[in-house]
């Protein structure tokens, strides 16, 4: 009997061995979670390379009159998130899609209920551009050599668990007295062109501007 256990135990182990062999990890709970994809642009402006950074409506129900990247969800009929990045950045700026270039991936940014994909693109020009108003207020660039001579204002921020009314304290060890990890977030501020660029944003451009800085690239 202990024999026929063993082999279906082995049986089982096998199948379970194969499983995992086939499978492809990804983000725990990423089914979830909205995936976005944003654009950082690069264009030639002036005889330099600039970045195009966007302010949001005002009559957005979202992060209105904040800077951003253009960028947004990924569609289901978006091929690849750089599919949905140049798709967002054309809606956004009236640009044909054919006048946005890939140059790049940027690391993955996970935030609360949210996967940001950011690439770094080249824009062929502004010429005949339209940005939609309904989305975009306003568009400007800043030099790239501007942006790596350019350090932020870096603030903390504490992060803490408040659970709420109903939560089964009587279920964990410690019940209320429970000793909650409290965590610190870190916040940059670049001041560009009379504008505050803070939040996802500025981390993506930290990013970036550490990226090339490291690469040693000169501008």
């Amino acid at each position: 009997m202990a024999v026929d256990r063993d082999k279906k135990a082995e049986a089982i182990l096998t199948d379970i061995k194969a499983a995992l062999a086939d499978y492809e990890p990804g983000i725990m709970g990423e089914q979830r979670i909205t995936r976005y994809s944003i654009l950082v642009p690069l264009l030639q402006q002036d005889g330099q390379l600039s970045i195009l950074f966007e302010k949001r409506a005002s009559t957005m129900r979202r992060q209105a009159g904040e800077i951003c990247f253009p960028g947004g969800r990924i569609d289901p009929e978006d091929a690849t998130p750089w599919d949905a990045a140049r798709r967002e950045t054309s809606e956004e700026l009236g640009l044909a899609e054919k006048r946005i270039s890939y140059l790049g991936e940027l690391d993955r940014l996970v935030a609360p209920a949210a996967i940001i994909y950011p690439f770094v693109g080249l824009l062929d020009s502004l010429e005949g551009a339209k940005p939609n108003p309904d989305e975009v207020e306003e568009v400007f660039c800043v030099p790239l050599a501007t942006l790596l001579g350019t350090e932020p204002d870096i603030y903390q921020a504490q992060m803490r668990v408040e659970p709420g009314p109903d939560y089964p304290y009587h279920l964990i060890p410690g019940g209320k007295a429970y000793p909650w990890r409290a965590g610190t977030v870190t916040h940059l501020f670049y001041h560009l062109e009379g504008h505050v660029v803070w939040g996802l944003t500025a981390r993506v451009l930290a990013h970036l501007i550490d990226l090339l800085r490291n690469k040693q690239i000169r501008i």
